[in-house]
């Protein structure tokens, strides 16, 4: 790297960093700081335990930003004077390719801290897939969807959970509802919601003739038992039903499986993989809540938006991604514009670089 482009990355250090800042709203920050710790020097603030957990959870978060982003500020300013430095005399060019080198993965982290420091991003996730018009081809098309996210949460050290599965009667799925846990499941996955569109040669088609297939991808955040989400038991509709199964002995021959309905807003969620009715409930009554404060969060999202005089569409039910196998090979993102012409690798759960440059959006 030439001193000329060195320069050129201390002027683009420095935008990126007050890019972040901006988003992160350091004044607000502070406010939150002090709120938060008034409440855990009160008395009895361990009285509950899951609302404190979550309190100094919150607290040691915001430090940690706070402390990053002064750390990265004194990175930066200190970039600056060795890159000048060379001109002066008082530094080389390998100096400065070293502080660049140090400042460059710095900042990577950084900058995902900050992308990652929203409502819920350090939740877990749950994540729906359902397939769209087009029987076995589209409900083929959402099975492939979720072994690429099936792959991508065993390679990054996620762990995944199946709450409901419904087979298709050919081949596929009719819908599936699973939770990701890990380290910021939620804030890495959120990005995902919308339309997904496959365009291929079928090869449920004897003709072998092209086909374009659509599935719907609905990402939530699991909501800790310390939120205050009230559900009255008026708003709400209880049907139990006899599971689905493989046969044999495993099919499940009693009334467990269990669809709620929130009725205010006609949310409709179905849980039948757990052995008990109760644990059913207990599944289908926590992706409820999901779905409830996903559909607030996308409110506020179009509210923003209108506000901003913004025009983008990338809410669950907007076109996001188009994935081409034939006449060539391309998975394209709609709302970052992020491509890449390696179809076959994004499928098989290399994914890393569009959650990436969802986070950017």
């Amino acid at each position: 790297m030439e001193i000329y482009e060195l320069k050129k990355e201390k002027t683009n250090f420095r935008k990126k960093f007050d890019k972040l800042v901006a988003k992160l709203d350091l004044h607000s920050l502070n406010i939150e700081l002090g709120a938060l710790r008034e409440q855990i020097n009160a008395p009895n603030f361990w009285g509950n335990t899951n609302k404190a957990a979550s309190i100094t959870k919150k607290e040691q978060a915001i430090v940690c930003i706070l402390s990053t982003t002064e750390k990265i500020d004194q990175s930066i300013d200190f970039f600056d004077m060795v890159v000048e430095g060379i001109d002066e005399g008082d530094a080389t060019l390998e100096e400065a390719l070293d502080e660049y080198n140090n400042l460059n993965s710095d900042f990577k982290k950084f900058e995902i801290t900050i992308l990652l420091s929203e409502e819920y991003d350090t939740s877990n996730a749950i994540i729906e897939i359902h397939p769209g018009a087009g029987g076995t081809e589209s409900q083929d098309w959402a099975n492939m969807i979720f072994d690429m996210y099936s792959k991508y949460i065993n390679k990054s050290g996620l762990k995944m959970k199946v709450i409901d599965y419904q087979a298709a009667d050919v081949a596929g799925l009719k819908s599936v509802t699973f939770e990701v846990s890990g380290d910021k499941a939620y804030g890495y996955l959120k990005g995902e919601n919308g339309i997904h569109r496959l365009v291929r040669i079928s090869p449920f088609d004897s003709n072998a003739k092209r086909h374009t297939s659509f599935a719907a991808v609905n990402v939530m955040p699991v909501i800790e038992d310390d939120k205050e989400i009230i559900l009255e038991d008026s708003d709400l509709k209880i049907d139990v039903y006899r599971s689905g199964g493989a046969g044999g002995q495993s099919v499940n021959t009693t009334d467990s499986a269990v669809r709620i309905t929130h009725l205010p807003t006609n949310t409709v969620v179905t849980c039948q993989n757990e052995r008990s009715q109760v644990q059913n409930k207990e599944q289908a009554m926590k992706i409820l809540k999901s779905r409830l404060v996903e559909q607030e969060l996308q409110k506020k999202a179009e509210e923003k938006q209108v506000l901003a005089g913004e025009q983008k569409s990338n809410g669950w039910g907007s076109q996001k991604r188009s994935y081409v196998l034939h006449p060539y090979k391309m998975v394209k993102d709609h709302f970052s514009d992020y491509q890449d012409n390696q179809a076959e690798k994004v499928l098989s759960g290399d994914i890393d670089e569009f959650l990436y440059h969802n986070l950017l959006i």
